[in-house]
């Protein structure tokens, strides 16, 4: 179960890569935008400030997000992007650290550009770091007693979850687009004690957590504290810098 509070802690850094994202989507006076994993709705209020004729559309496949993007004025609604079809008058799509969660993701992009009328936006943005230290040490306490039992066949990402820019520009090139595709890496700068560890809660561990009681959860967390603490060491300053990789993908339909 997400919980739209926790998620928006990191608010700002969470919000820097779709403001880089939607910075490149050059539609003027869109019919329809759309947003499809909206999350609690504080970035897709300001697709609605930016454009604000157009037809705001938002999905997320989380209640208690839509909810929290609803109590924002967000006319969100409770969805699977994988079901998701676009209405003839849809002009831009926005997917903000969505779609790395369905294993599928490629062909739902060549879907999308052949269904979307001619001109249309697609936006999307994803996390690429599944192999940073982060990650690693939360399957290395995953693969721990008493947790090994419980979690072993939590389908954690490793290897390959989301492709390199120029593998995404190729396969909606050859769908008839004109793509704009990239790769950032942004060096958060972190406070507070176990910042990391705050961070990946909102994100990274939800599926831990609800697998686990909440006397197994604190244990976890405790055996994960020294290994994110070793990996992202606290400055004498009080900054903990975190680098996290995101991968871009502009295109316009043809």
């Amino acid at each position: 179960m997400w919980n739209p509070d926790v998620y928006l802690t990191f608010a700002d850094h969470r919000g820097r890569p779709f403001f880089d994202l939607t910075s490149r989507v050059g539609a003027e006076n869109p019919r329809r935008v759309v947003d499809l994993g909206c999350g609690p709705g504080n970035l897709t209020a300001t697709l609605a400030q930016r454009w604000p004729d157009a037809v705001i559309e938002a999905w997320d496949s989380s209640p208690e997000m839509v909810e929290s993007a609803r109590e924002r004025g967000v006319d969100a609604q409770v969805g699977d992007v994988r079901t998701w079809e676009p209405k003839p008058d849809t002009d831009v799509l926005v997917s903000n650290a969505t779609l790395h969660w369905v294993p599928e993701h490629v062909e739902l992009l060549v879907r999308w550009a052949v269904d979307l009328p001619s001109g249309s936006w697609i936006a999307v943005q994803m996390p690429g770091n599944f192999q940073a230290p982060s990650h690693e040490a939360v399957r290395t306490v995953a693969r721990r007693e008493p947790f090994a039992n419980k979690l072993r066949d939590m389908p954690f990402r490793e290897g390959k979850v989301v492709s390199n820019p120029a593998e995404y520009a190729a396969v909606l090139t050859d769908a008839g687009c004109r793509v704009d595709a990239w790769e950032t890496v942004y060096i958060h700068e972190l406070t507070g004690e176990h910042p990391v560890l705050e961070w990946i809660t909102g994100t990274a561990l939800r599926p831990v957590i609800d697998r686990l009681s909440e006397e197994s959860w604190q244990q976890y967390r405790q055996q994960l504290i020294p290994l994110l603490d070793e990996a992202y060491p606290t400055r004498p300053d009080g900054k903990t810098f975190f680098p996290f990789r995101r991968i871009f993908v502009v295109a316009q339909v043809g």
